[in-house]
């Protein structure tokens, strides 16, 4: 069997989840002999699945009528917060999204939320929840990638390093970050990311001018390869991750993988999506006291690294890669 694997963050912006998502499939799938992976335009293939929605998708998969996949990354609240005058482009964002979830024969709903997010535009549309996987091998944390991700960073192995992850738009909780960061000055904090969609992004004026008021315990990265992602991970020593909206996010999961606490922001979407217990604040004040908990408090960030880890277990690779070869083999049939 042949499954046509299709992203357009191959030809336009890699910088996001969407585009490591995609990656991390490819790589999932190969991992094995048993079906052969087609990429974008390597050919044609028995089952096509994507994981973007524009142009390309619909182009890509005129073929496949009967055999289209579709992951769900993008719901239309996760246009809030992230493109500019999403309120006035809300109507024809839903009307496009349910042309979208159509299209498909299968939706995967990546979470609860997710698939409310589908019935709710009154779409026909099959939908089978499936998590993104986490390759562990790829973000295991080793003494050298620590070392060079301190090296590309600048910083001292004395520091304590908070990382934050994701594109430079309010939806991720940047200015939220700031303000941790101002609070928390014995500390160093980093933002990985920046803007693959450029100006069309939510909030660049406004988070700009903040960033360059920032003290100089904050630095930010901008865009960061995928290939160079484990370095900086390795670099940190936990993870804030303070985005008002998400559905299944990536970096929280490379970050357990790591080796490193978690604080989330505390969510309808994470209690709906995660089965294990995980650290959560609602404020940026809780934010301040549980990061500084996690730096002073050795027992407590003991017990963060032992969330983390059984955090991903929910998220196991071999058991999304099972469910997926099952469903490429329903449609193949």
């Amino acid at each position: 069997m042949k499954v046509h694997i299709v992203s357009e963050t191959a030809y336009t912006t890699k910088g996001n989840g969407v585009h490591t998502a995609f990656i991390d499939l490819i790589e999932l799938l190969k991992e094995k002999n048993d079906i052969d992976v087609i990429i974008n335009n390597e050919g044609f293939g028995d089952v096509f699945h994507s994981h973007t929605y524009g142009p390309y998708y619909f182009w890509k998969g005129k073929n496949y009528k009967g055999r289209r996949i579709l992951t769900v990354h993008v719901i239309p609240d996760s246009i809030k917060g992230s493109l500019p005058m999403y309120k006035t482009l809300m109507p024809f964002i839903k009307w496009y999204f349910k042309k979208v979830y159509s299209y498909a024969d299968i939706c995967i709903a990546l979470s609860p939320m997710v698939e409310k997010a589908i019935r709710d535009l009154d779409v026909n549309t099959r939908i089978v929840r499936i998590y993104n996987p986490i390759l562990i091998d790829r973000w295991k944390r080793t003494d050298e990638m620590r070392k060079k991700g301190r090296e590309i960073l600048n910083l001292s192995e004395k520091d304590f390093v908070i990382l934050g992850v994701g594109q430079l738009e309010g939806r991720k909780g940047v200015e939220d970050f700031l303000d941790i960061a101002e609070a928390i000055p014995e500390a160093k904090f980093v933002w990985a990311g920046g803007r693959p969609f450029g100006i069309l992004t939510e909030g660049i004026a406004r988070i700009d001018a903040k960033a360059k008021r920032a003290s100089q315990n904050i630095q930010f990265t901008g865009l960061v390869e995928l290939m160079e992602m484990p370095a900086i991970y390795a670099a940190a020593d936990m993870l804030l991750f303070p985005s008002y909206q998400e559905n299944c996010p990536i970096a929280p999961l490379e970050a357990a993988a790591c080796g490193m606490p978690i604080i989330f922001r505390d969510i309808e979407e994470y209690s709906l999506l995660y089965d294990n217990p995980y650290l959560k604040c609602k404020t940026t004040p809780e934010f301040v006291e549980m990061t500084k908990r996690l730096i002073h408090e050795k027992p407590f960030y003991e017990e963060g690294l032992k969330i983390s880890q059984q955090f991903i277990n929910q998220f196991d690779k071999n058991n999304i890669r099972n469910r997926l070869i099952q469903l490429y083999h329903e449609l193949n049939n």
